[in-house]
């Protein structure tokens, strides 16, 4: 595993970008198949993937929990699902402490499962990039704060698809406002005027555990580190000190070692994500304490009367 190269997200690091356009060749081979491709709809169950084009650390988990919970107050019998990646086992401890899960090898047997137990409703975190099905619902999340870096494609930068990829998908999550918000819709809306956008952000549902009085370290590995920081400074956290590891990093007990001393070398408390928390606690019981949260959003009645007109037609 290896940290996200900075340049993926600077506009003007353009040698480095065109030094690895070539490299871009099959990334934009499988957008071409993907486009051109049919894909099987499973017509015995709704279906609505939250995924992203810009590669890692855009809320895709906290959205699938989200809509997850909408729905299940509605009343409709629905699961979440996940293709099964070694490295992602952090991701599907997080949905299944919040929900019904179900994961497997292939997205098409996640769905014949999802069936086969009479859900009505499936939600997939990832999966737009997926060659072999289709959904009902396809949403897109982005960080604000990023956008999309330098727009090219992996490992040219950080997008998975292009922006003109928009004109496929029906709502986007953005999370994060900046001073560049204006811009950011304007560009959205001129790839596809008919998508529905709706604003996020991020609430911290154990705050009265911690005390804002003392001095933190905060400790990430995911693909985007700048939010968790952002959400902690947001909140008055005093963070004196930061550890950014490799997103879905796989902790050994000697990284514990290192984030334990460097916290006691500067006498402060270490916080991390509840994605890195699933992993770091297996290993041993540490002090380490972890920020639980949930997405918020913006006009969410609109979000529901969405979902339920698609979810119906």
């Amino acid at each position: 595993m290896i940290n996200k190269p900075k340049f993926w997200d600077k506009k003007n690091s353009k040698l480095l970008s065109l030094f690895f356009q070539p490299l871009t060749i099959p990334i934009r081979i499988n957008n071409l198949i993907s486009n051109i491709k049919p894909k099987k709809k499973f017509k015995k169950i709704k279906s609505i993937c939250v995924g992203n084009i810009y590669l890692g650390g855009t809320g895709k988990t906290p959205s699938t929990i989200k809509i997850f919970d909408i729905l299940k107050k509605n009343g409709l019998k629905v699961v979440m699902g996940k293709k099964n990646y070694d490295s992602h086992e952090d991701e599907k401890i997080v949905l299944e402490k919040n929900g019904k899960l179900i994961s497997d090898q292939n997205r098409t047997k996640v769905f014949k499962r999802s069936i086969e137990k009479n859900y009505e409703c499936i939600i997939f975190d990832d999966g737009l990039q997926d060659l072999t099905v289709d959904y009902d619902i396809k949403i897109v999340c982005f960080d604000s704060l990023n956008w999309i870096g330098n727009g090219n494609l992996i490992p040219s930068g950080p997008m998975r698809e292009k922006l003109t990829s928009l004109k496929k998908y029906d709502v986007i999550f953005l999370k994060n406002y900046n001073e560049d918000l204006r811009m950011i819709l304007n560009e959205i809306k001129f790839h596809n005027p008919k998508i529905e956008i709706f604003k996020t952000n991020y609430k911290i549902l154990n705050i009265e555990k911690f005390d804002l009085n003392t001095k933190y370290i905060c400790v990430s590995g995911i693909g985007n580190p700048a939010s968790f920081k952002k959400i902690l400074l947001d909140n008055k956290f005093q963070i004196i000190d930061e550890i950014i590891f490799p997103d879905h990093m796989l902790y050994s007990k000697n990284d514990i070692n290192y984030i334990e001393d460097r916290a006691r070398k500067i006498n402060a408390k270490i916080i991390t994500t509840e994605k890195d928390y699933v992993k770091l606690s297996k290993l041993v019981n540490t002090q380490i304490d972890f920020l639980d949260i949930s997405l918020e959003i913006d006009n969410e009645k609109s979000l529901i009367d969405l979902l339920n007109l698609k979810l119906h037609e």
